[in-house]
């Protein structure tokens, strides 16, 4: 019995019951209740999609009349007949020059999608090239002691996401060392939780900009004799000081409210502060300190659009806004695209929170 359990999971798991579903729907086996769950799972999802893109493709179209319309009346008012009959026809002919630049149309947003991985694939190419021409000048360089040549052409779409990834994981990182520990230090102490309420009910509402100011201000004094792009550096501490305060208050909350029992038996086991803390404290406190690392990277995540734009750090943020301030006929699809991109991330991020979350939650009750 329990041995079909666990390979009724393991099944689950590997996609094999969604397949016999789908097995038993073309063969007429498909019991009701089964009927049921499948179209809640698969054929509503599926429908709310499908409703999303045709509603917006209408939307799109309708924008894209009206933004039409406007061009050839305004033809007609300034300057006649014959200048409103040359826009209509410019329109109608699919001229790039007197398009109107509004909502993109689904198709649209696929084929920018297209366009930037095709750039992605020049730029690498470019990229390879670069690295064989000066590979041997390099090799040469770095053994005399100076710095090797490197490749300063733009970066594609991936490299920014890439970039992004790694500034908010660096932000994250940084959270979670500010955070834990000054949570757990907070959350013991009594005293030390009404000396750092203030602070944390001041700063914690402060908006991504204010702090990305403070920390250039001080980032920029510190390195004020580097000679390297210290954007990275301005950007991840910013995102860092942003999104460690979930962290930081449950933290606290949780290790305040550790069971006072199991601090007793600490006590009578005689364990040392830090024995205390790693063996009895954060394992009673992994829950809530888990929830609010996961609210910290959504955070992070969030807030790293605005940071990097400011910083001019090269990742989404900047790549959305110089696709807004080029006003080419596609950078408005573009734009969606790496909107998309945006989401499906953060959403990627938080599966992998509660999937870490839920594995060390599962191995504790298994443990107990």
């Amino acid at each position: 019995m329990k041995q079909s359990i666990t390979l009724g999971r393991v099944s689950k798991f590997m996609g094999l019951g969604f397949l016999s579903t789908l097995k038993k729907v073309f063969t007429g086996n498909l019991d009701r209740e089964d009927f049921v769950s499948f179209l809640r799972k698969v054929i509503v999802p599926l429908t709310s999609i499908l409703l999303f893109i045709g509603l917006w493709h209408l939307g799109a179209k309708a924008l894209y009349q009206r933004e039409a319309n406007f061009k050839i009346e305004k033809a007609l008012t300034d300057q006649g007949e014959a200048a409103a009959n040359e826009m209509r026809a410019c329109i109608a002919s699919g001229n790039i020059s007197c398009q109107p630049n509004t909502l993109p149309a689904p198709s649209q947003v696929w084929e920018s999608y297209k366009s930037l991985l095709r750039d992605h694939n020049v730029i690498s190419a470019d990229k390879a090239a670069f690295k064989q021409k000066t590979k041997a000048l390099n090799e040469t360089r770095i053994a005399s002691g100076q710095a090797p040549i490197t490749y300063t052409g733009r970066p594609s779409f991936i490299d920014q996401i890439v970039m992004s990834l790694k500034t908010v994981f660096a932000g994250f990182l940084l959270a979670l060392v500010i955070a834990v520990p000054l949570g757990i230090l907070i959350g013991l102490s009594p005293t030390l939780r009404s000396a750092f309420n203030w602070f944390i009910q001041i700063f914690k509402p402060v908006s991504p900009v204010v702090w990305y100011l403070l920390v250039f201000m001080i980032v920029k004094t510190i390195l004020i004799d580097s000679t390297d792009d210290s954007s990275f550096v301005i950007s991840f501490i910013s995102v860092g000081l942003c999104s460690m305060w979930a962290t930081l208050v449950n933290t606290a909350m949780g290790v305040s409210s550790v069971d006072k029992d199991y601090i007793n038996v600490a006590k009578v086991l005689k364990l040392g502060p830090f024995q205390k803390v790693f063996k009895v404290i954060l394992p009673s406190s992994l829950p809530l300190i888990f929830t609010g690392l996961k609210i910290t990277l959504s955070v992070a995540w969030m807030v790293l659009i605005a940071i990097e734009l400011l910083a001019q750090s090269p990742g989404l943020g900047l790549f959305v806004w110089e696709e807004f301030q080029n006003g080419a006929n596609d950078s408005n699809s573009k734009i969606i695209v790496a909107m998309f991109v945006i989401g499906i991330i953060g959403f990627l991020l938080d599966r992998i929170m509660l999937t870490i979350q839920n594995a060390i939650s599962f191995n504790k009750s298994e443990g107990i």
